[in-house]
């Protein structure tokens, strides 16, 4: 019976929502965990999703405290647990959701690794250098970064980007985020360039392609992977952040501490990286405040 219910709620996720295969199986490894642990809870009487209450849930988080788990690790697994439960109670599966006034581990956010804009300065001078020699990869790459950087993408986001989702006469490109909801993302005039003298060497060296053909491409005409995306950029990261450990997603990370630093509006910056909440924009207002303090302490001579 509660394999049923789980699977239906699984195909609700893959199929309703659209969410990514990714998601959902870490959805459904959470639940195998806690439908494993109510076995044991349980003991050997049959149990339903409706005999679990309150009690049940705070035992799986303790038994995951116990398993030595990480806080994050622990809260994803509660996050799953009570959408579980909303789904079941929406279903009329059960009366109430039980994991609904369960509390998580509190854990400190760690505050994102960012390029400063010295860093990326430099990075872009050495991907402008790269792309003024004979062939087409490097300006591959130039376009790569001055694109990741310009419009704050996730890596996921800029393997998925088709020739049609950029205009460039207008400055802009369709992102499909996390849920696959769209944003238009404005790009900026370096970014363009940099683009379009990449379409032309790509054109050339592969032959006039469909709106529908991807973007970036690899050495045999194929959408360029992640992997190979996440190559490239930690290449230019280490020249210009040696053992920093920095990756893809920090060039995004950077793009909003920029923007924040400079003046822009934290809802404004919350649209151009395609959060669904505030609260998630809102660490770079802490990683900004940081930095401040840091840079007090360096210099009042009263620190």
């Amino acid at each position: 019976m509660t394999r049923d219910e789980v699977r239906d709620y699984l195909r609700n996720l893959r199929d309703e929502r659209q969410l990514s295969p990714h998601t959902v199986e870490a959805y459904r490894r959470d639940l195998r965990d806690l439908s494993v642990f109510l076995d044991g809870y349980y003991g050997s009487r049959q149990w339903s999703w409706a005999d679990v209450d309150r009690l049940a849930v705070r035992a799986f988080l303790s038994h995951l405290t116990m398993a030595a788990l990480k806080k994050r690790t622990i809260a994803r697994k509660l996050s799953a647990v009570r959408n579980f439960f909303r789904f079941l109670q929406r279903e009329e599966i059960v009366a109430a959701n039980p994991a609904r006034h369960v509390r998580a581990p509190r854990e400190g956010r760690a505050l994102p690794g960012y390029l400063t804009q010295r860093e990326m300065s430099r990075l872009f001078e050495l991907a402008s250098q790269k792309a003024a020699e004979p062939g087409w990869r490097g300006l591959r790459d130039q376009a790569l970064m001055e694109l990741l950087y310009s419009a704050g993408l996730r890596l996921s986001e800029a393997h998925a980007l088709n020739l049609a989702h950029v205009d460039l006469a207008a400055g802009r490109v369709k992102v499909l985020g996390k849920g696959r909801k769209e944003r238009i993302v404005p790009i900026g005039g370096h970014a363009v360039d940099a683009l379009r003298a990449y379409e032309r060497e790509r054109a050339q060296q592969f032959g006039a392609a469909a709106r529908s053909a991807p973007l970036f491409v690899s050495d045999r005409g194929s959408r360029l992977s992640r992997r190979q995306i996440q190559r490239v950029a930690t290449r230019y990261i280490a020249l210009v952040a040696e053992e920093s450990g920095l990756s893809t997603h920090s060039v995004r990370h950077s793009f909003a501490t920029h923007l924040l630093d400079e003046g822009a509006d934290l809802m404004a910056i919350k649209e151009l990286l395609g959060h669904a909440s505030l609260s998630t924009t809102q660490m770079y207002a802490h990683t900004s405040r940081e930095r401040l303090r840091q840079v007090y302490r360096a210099a009042h001579p009263r620190s």
